[in-house]
Protein backbone atom coordinates (compact mmCIF):
# COMPACT_ATOMS: atom_id res chain seq x y z
CA UNK A 1 0.00 0.00 0.00
CA UNK A 2 1.12 3.46 -1.13
CA UNK A 3 1.59 6.05 1.74
CA UNK A 4 -1.89 7.42 2.16
CA UNK A 5 -1.94 11.21 1.42
CA UNK A 6 -6.13 11.98 1.04
CA UNK A 7 -8.78 11.17 2.82
CA UNK A 8 -12.01 11.09 0.46
CA UNK A 9 -15.15 10.65 2.49
CA UNK A 10 -18.70 9.98 1.98
CA UNK A 11 -21.44 12.37 3.24
CA UNK A 12 -24.57 10.72 4.71
CA UNK A 13 -24.34 8.66 7.36
CA UNK A 14 -20.48 9.18 7.51
CA UNK A 15 -20.45 13.29 8.52
CA UNK A 16 -23.80 13.97 8.35
CA UNK A 17 -26.40 12.05 10.78
CA UNK A 18 -29.07 12.36 7.68
CA UNK A 19 -30.12 8.54 7.81
CA UNK A 20 -31.55 8.94 11.13
CA UNK A 21 -33.78 11.51 9.82
CA UNK A 22 -34.94 9.92 6.75
CA UNK A 23 -35.31 7.00 8.98
CA UNK A 24 -38.17 8.43 10.64
CA UNK A 25 -39.55 10.21 7.58
CA UNK A 26 -39.50 7.24 5.66
CA UNK A 27 -41.83 5.34 9.42
CA UNK A 28 -43.91 8.50 8.74
CA UNK A 29 -44.52 8.24 5.03
CA UNK A 30 -45.07 4.09 5.07
CA UNK A 31 -47.11 4.71 7.86
CA UNK A 32 -49.75 7.05 5.82
CA UNK A 33 -49.25 4.91 2.88
CA UNK A 34 -50.64 1.43 5.46
CA UNK A 35 -46.85 -0.24 4.51
CA UNK A 36 -45.89 -2.25 7.26
CA UNK A 37 -42.36 -2.80 8.79
CA UNK A 38 -40.92 -0.36 7.00
CA UNK A 39 -37.12 -0.08 8.97
CA UNK A 40 -36.41 -3.69 7.61
CA UNK A 41 -36.98 -2.55 4.32
CA UNK A 42 -35.18 0.76 4.83
CA UNK A 43 -32.02 -0.93 6.34
CA UNK A 44 -32.03 -2.94 2.63
CA UNK A 45 -32.04 -0.05 0.73
CA UNK A 46 -29.78 1.96 2.54
CA UNK A 47 -26.91 3.07 0.08
CA UNK A 48 -28.78 1.54 -2.75
CA UNK A 49 -29.94 3.41 -5.78
CA UNK A 50 -32.87 4.21 -7.04
CA UNK A 51 -33.74 1.29 -9.40
CA UNK A 52 -32.98 -1.06 -6.19
CA UNK A 53 -34.99 1.16 -3.51
CA UNK A 54 -38.23 0.15 -6.59
CA UNK A 55 -37.57 -3.24 -6.67
CA UNK A 56 -36.87 -3.91 -3.11
CA UNK A 57 -39.83 -2.14 -2.41
CA UNK A 58 -41.87 -4.23 -4.96
CA UNK A 59 -40.90 -7.12 -3.65
CA UNK A 60 -42.01 -6.77 -0.33
CA UNK A 61 -44.84 -5.15 -0.82
CA UNK A 62 -46.29 -5.61 -3.89
CA UNK A 63 -46.06 -3.88 -7.54
CA UNK A 64 -48.88 -1.96 -7.16
CA UNK A 65 -46.59 0.57 -4.27
CA UNK A 66 -46.35 3.86 -5.38
CA UNK A 67 -42.35 4.24 -4.58
CA UNK A 68 -42.33 7.53 -6.03
CA UNK A 69 -44.90 8.85 -3.83
CA UNK A 70 -43.14 7.19 -0.81
CA UNK A 71 -39.56 8.94 -1.93
CA UNK A 72 -41.54 12.30 -2.28
CA UNK A 73 -43.25 12.18 1.02
CA UNK A 74 -39.88 11.26 2.86
CA UNK A 75 -37.96 13.84 1.05
CA UNK A 76 -40.52 16.61 1.96
CA UNK A 77 -40.75 15.73 5.61
CA UNK A 78 -37.16 15.50 5.18
CA UNK A 79 -37.04 18.88 3.89
CA UNK A 80 -39.04 20.01 7.03
CA UNK A 81 -36.88 18.58 9.36
CA UNK A 82 -33.80 19.98 7.82
CA UNK A 83 -35.47 23.64 8.26
CA UNK A 84 -36.86 23.58 11.40
CA UNK A 85 -34.30 21.27 13.38
CA UNK A 86 -30.95 21.16 11.53
CA UNK A 87 -28.82 18.26 10.70
CA UNK A 88 -26.69 16.76 13.10
CA UNK A 89 -22.96 15.88 12.45
CA UNK A 90 -22.05 12.88 13.18
CA UNK A 91 -20.22 12.02 16.51
CA UNK A 92 -16.61 13.75 16.08
CA UNK A 93 -17.34 14.42 12.35
CA UNK A 94 -15.84 17.68 12.72
CA UNK A 95 -13.23 16.75 15.57
CA UNK A 96 -12.13 14.08 12.80
CA UNK A 97 -11.56 17.28 9.63
CA UNK A 98 -9.94 19.24 12.10
CA UNK A 99 -7.27 16.35 12.73
CA UNK A 100 -6.69 15.43 9.48
CA UNK A 101 -6.18 18.97 8.09
CA UNK A 102 -3.56 19.42 11.03
CA UNK A 103 -1.93 16.26 9.75
CA UNK A 104 -1.61 17.52 6.22
CA UNK A 105 -4.01 15.05 4.87
CA UNK A 106 -5.51 15.99 1.89
CA UNK A 107 -9.62 15.81 2.05
CA UNK A 108 -12.45 15.41 -0.06
CA UNK A 109 -16.07 14.29 -0.95
CA UNK A 110 -17.83 11.17 -3.05
CA UNK A 111 -21.47 11.69 -2.29
CA UNK A 112 -24.54 10.35 -4.22
CA UNK A 113 -26.24 13.29 -3.28
CA UNK A 114 -26.50 16.37 -5.49
CA UNK A 115 -23.72 18.74 -5.24
CA UNK A 116 -26.02 21.55 -4.64
CA UNK A 117 -27.71 19.83 -1.69
CA UNK A 118 -24.03 18.94 -0.22
CA UNK A 119 -22.52 22.59 -0.43
CA UNK A 120 -26.09 23.51 1.53
CA UNK A 121 -25.71 20.98 4.32
CA UNK A 122 -22.05 20.94 4.88
CA UNK A 123 -22.11 24.41 4.53
CA UNK A 124 -24.66 24.91 7.48
CA UNK A 125 -23.00 22.87 9.24
CA UNK A 126 -19.84 24.75 9.10
CA UNK A 127 -17.12 21.99 7.67
CA UNK A 128 -17.38 22.46 3.62
CA UNK A 129 -14.02 24.76 4.16
CA UNK A 130 -12.00 21.29 4.58
CA UNK A 131 -12.94 19.87 1.30
CA UNK A 132 -10.52 20.87 -1.76
CA UNK A 133 -12.93 18.65 -3.84
CA UNK A 134 -16.30 18.04 -4.11
CA UNK A 135 -17.43 14.90 -6.17
CA UNK A 136 -21.27 14.31 -7.00
CA UNK A 137 -24.02 12.12 -7.65
CA UNK A 138 -24.67 14.98 -10.54
CA UNK A 139 -21.14 14.66 -11.55
CA UNK A 140 -21.66 10.97 -12.89
CA UNK A 141 -23.47 8.76 -14.92
CA UNK A 142 -23.34 5.32 -12.77
CA UNK A 143 -24.25 5.11 -9.13
CA UNK A 144 -22.27 3.51 -6.14
CA UNK A 145 -21.56 0.49 -6.38
CA UNK A 146 -20.02 1.58 -9.78
CA UNK A 147 -16.48 2.70 -9.12
CA UNK A 148 -16.85 5.59 -11.00
CA UNK A 149 -17.63 8.36 -8.05
CA UNK A 150 -14.54 7.33 -6.14
CA UNK A 151 -12.27 6.99 -9.05
CA UNK A 152 -12.77 10.79 -10.37
CA UNK A 153 -12.77 11.97 -6.58
CA UNK A 154 -9.06 10.44 -6.74
CA UNK A 155 -8.64 12.21 -9.71
CA UNK A 156 -9.80 15.55 -8.33
CA UNK A 157 -7.16 15.31 -6.44
CA UNK A 158 -4.46 14.32 -8.83
CA UNK A 159 -3.24 11.30 -6.80
CA UNK A 160 -3.54 7.62 -7.78
CA UNK A 161 -6.72 5.56 -5.96
CA UNK A 162 -4.53 3.79 -3.72
CA UNK A 163 -3.08 6.65 -2.02
CA UNK A 164 -6.65 7.46 -0.46
CA UNK A 165 -8.80 6.00 2.39
CA UNK A 166 -12.07 5.97 1.31
CA UNK A 167 -14.07 6.29 4.51
CA UNK A 168 -17.96 4.66 4.13
CA UNK A 169 -20.88 3.57 5.92
CA UNK A 170 -22.53 1.74 3.27
CA UNK A 171 -22.25 -1.73 1.33
CA UNK A 172 -22.57 -0.14 -1.85
CA UNK A 173 -20.21 2.70 -1.20
CA UNK A 174 -17.50 0.08 0.02
CA UNK A 175 -18.17 -1.82 -3.15
CA UNK A 176 -17.35 0.98 -5.07
CA UNK A 177 -14.48 2.45 -3.66
CA UNK A 178 -12.91 -1.00 -3.70
CA UNK A 179 -13.72 -1.34 -6.86
CA UNK A 180 -12.02 2.15 -7.87
CA UNK A 181 -8.99 0.95 -6.24
CA UNK A 182 -8.70 3.04 -3.10
CA UNK A 183 -8.43 1.65 0.69
CA UNK A 184 -11.66 1.31 1.87
CA UNK A 185 -12.26 2.25 5.48
CA UNK A 186 -15.74 1.24 7.03
CA UNK A 187 -17.45 2.88 9.87
CA UNK A 188 -20.89 1.53 10.07
CA UNK A 189 -23.77 3.47 11.24
CA UNK A 190 -26.88 1.77 10.10
CA UNK A 191 -26.16 -1.63 9.58
CA UNK A 192 -22.98 -3.52 9.86
CA UNK A 193 -20.98 -5.09 7.61
CA UNK A 194 -21.52 -8.63 5.93
CA UNK A 195 -18.55 -11.09 5.51
CA UNK A 196 -18.06 -10.26 1.90
CA UNK A 197 -18.01 -6.70 2.36
CA UNK A 198 -15.41 -7.77 5.74
CA UNK A 199 -13.25 -8.70 2.42
CA UNK A 200 -12.66 -5.32 0.90
CA UNK A 201 -12.53 -3.38 3.57
CA UNK A 202 -8.91 -2.23 4.97
CA UNK A 203 -10.76 -1.65 8.39
CA UNK A 204 -13.62 -1.01 10.08
CA UNK A 205 -14.16 1.19 12.88
CA UNK A 206 -17.10 1.62 15.16
CA UNK A 207 -16.67 5.35 15.18
CA UNK A 208 -14.78 8.32 13.37
CA UNK A 209 -12.78 8.74 16.89
CA UNK A 210 -11.93 5.18 16.76
CA UNK A 211 -10.31 5.97 12.84
CA UNK A 212 -8.42 8.86 14.23
CA UNK A 213 -6.65 6.70 16.80
CA UNK A 214 -5.76 4.51 14.37
CA UNK A 215 -4.13 7.13 12.29
CA UNK A 216 -2.32 8.78 15.39
CA UNK A 217 -0.45 5.09 16.33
Amino acid sequence: MKNIKAVIFDMDGVLLDTETICQKTWAIAAEEMNLSNINETFLQCLGTTKIETTRIIHEKYGNHVDVDALMKRSHDLFTEVENTQGIDLMPYAKETLEYLKSKGYRIALASSTRGETVKRQLGNLGILHFFESLTTGDMVKNSKPDPEIFALAAKSLNLEPDECYAVEDSFNGIRSSFGAGLVPIMVPDKIQPTEEIKKMCYKVFPSLKDFVSFLEN
